[in-house]
């Protein structure tokens, strides 16, 4: 979603989203005086799924009969813009009911095809791509990240190799405290693109925290990639992945020279556990020495060496404690998109279709259920999302995720609720 698309999507999305169980729903939905208390309630427990406008009051505006649900629908106007007010239970759009529809969106998470959904749960491919496509439509930072000053200082990037009908693209990855917070379609890996790219997650990042800018990015050496985020955040510390030194080397020479390899590996990662920059600039420079000493294969020397010309890159992190040294983040997540765009045989439509599809699946990856261990292991947090808040709108995930996404994710929260 490109920024002219933000900006549309934050103008037409007029749906706050708030947490109802149905029983509770039905019970007070025809009565105004009854349902502006649920609503006032909500308020203060969540200011921020509403408008920032909301601390001016509102109105009940009206109410009518969905046909798609056969369900009212209330709406309230707050100045002179009128919001629909949809229960968590019900899908964007309505059209379903989420218990009916979470376990198959949960099948997601593991790539399981439209088809499959479609024998399984009923309906046809086409109402899942569909459903998968509207949830990418909403705000990934917006929705993600409940309070703006969660937002993550330190970052990772990268782009995923990926094709739409043949022709080979990118998708510009942004990651942080466990979560994908930015995935755009760029359509090659020149900076303009990428620039374009990873100016969707500065948009939405500041929409939810206008003076955003990240303290530090992990990132490879791709020039580009390092241009485009200097351009964006002129702030930012770029780091660079120690992690791709050894990757290089290990590619190169661990079966050709595996008699040299695990002492040459184990010299590397000396020079990573150093306990500061100081220390950290000697061992790396003992190891050029070591190699050229030993005479090292230029598939083990070349990559060291180049370690040393560019060593201001790798030390500056030793300055920012918190930050993220290896894309060991990075990786890990985009395995997983590795995986999906492989089980899809990657795009087939439009390069909006890919985006919306992408976008799609990162929510999904962020908001779906880990496994039972990994919860108990995690005091508890059922979700990268819900680690990251440290709470939860909801037990179900699917409406955790649909809360979350109330105006699309593009708000900002009353700086005084309504008492």
């Amino acid at each position: 979603m490109r920024k002219a698309d933000v900006q549309s999507t934050h103008r037409s999305n007029k749906t706050i989203c708030l947490p109802f169980s149905q029983q509770d729903y039905n019970a007070n939905v025809n009565d105004p005086v009854n349902f502006r208390k649920c609503i006032d309630d909500r308020i203060k427990l969540f200011p921020e799924l509403f408008p920032s406008e909301i601390t001016n009051g509102y109105q009940m505006k009206d109410i009518y009969l969905s046909k798609k649900q056969s369900i009212m629908i209330r709406r309230i106007q707050i100045d002179d813009t009128a919001y629909t007010i949809r229960p968590s239970y019900l899908m964007p759009y309505l059209t379903g009911i989420v218990d009916e529809i979470e376990k198959a969106l949960f099948m997601r998470k593991f790539n399981v095809p439209f088809w499959a959904l479609s024998y399984a749960f009923g309906k046809d491919a086409m109402y899942w791509y569909r459903i998968e496509q509207s949830i990418g439509r909403n705000s990934i930072v917006g929705t993600t990240i409940r309070n703006p000053g969660d937002i993550p200082e330190h970052l990772g990037a990268d782009e995923k190799h990926t094709r739409i009908l043949g022709d080979k693209t990118y998708v510009a990855t942004t990651v942080g405290n466990q979560c994908i917070l930015g995935a755009a379609i760029a359509k090659d890996a020149g900076e303009q693109s990428l620039q374009d790219g990873y100016q969707v997650f500065k948009d939405e990042a500041q929409c939810l925290k206008p003076a955003y800018a990240p303290t530090t990015v992990n990132m490879d050496g791709w020039k580009a990639t390092r241009n485009a985020w200097k351009f964006l955040f002129s702030s930012v510390v770029i780091i660079c992945c120690f992690l791709h030194v050894f990757i290089k080397i290990r590619d190169r020479a661990k079966k050709k020279y595996k008699d040299i390899f695990d002492e040459a590996a184990s010299k590397l990662w000396d020079c990573y556990d150093a306990e500061n920059n100081t220390k950290f600039s000697q061992r790396i420079r003992r190891l050029v020495e070591w190699c050229k000493k030993n005479n090292m294969p230029p598939v083990i020397a070349n990559p060291i060496n180049k370690l040393r010309q560019n060593i201001a890159a790798y030390k500056v992190a030793y300055d920012h404690p918190k930050a993220h040294r290896t894309s060991n983040m990075v990786d890990r997540l985009m395995q997983r998109m590795d995986r999906h765009l492989f089980s899809t045989q990657y795009f087939h439509g439009s390069m909006t279709a890919a985006e919306l599809s992408i976008r799609g699946w990162t929510l999904i990856q962020n908001f779906a259920p880990y496994n039972p261990q990994t919860i108990k292991k995690l005091n508890g947090f059922r979700s990268p999302a819900e680690r990251l808040n440290q709470s939860g709108y909801h037990d179900n995930w699917l409406q955790n995720l649909l809360i979350s996404a109330s105006l699309g994710g593009y708000r900002s929260p009353p700086q005084i609720p309504i008492q």
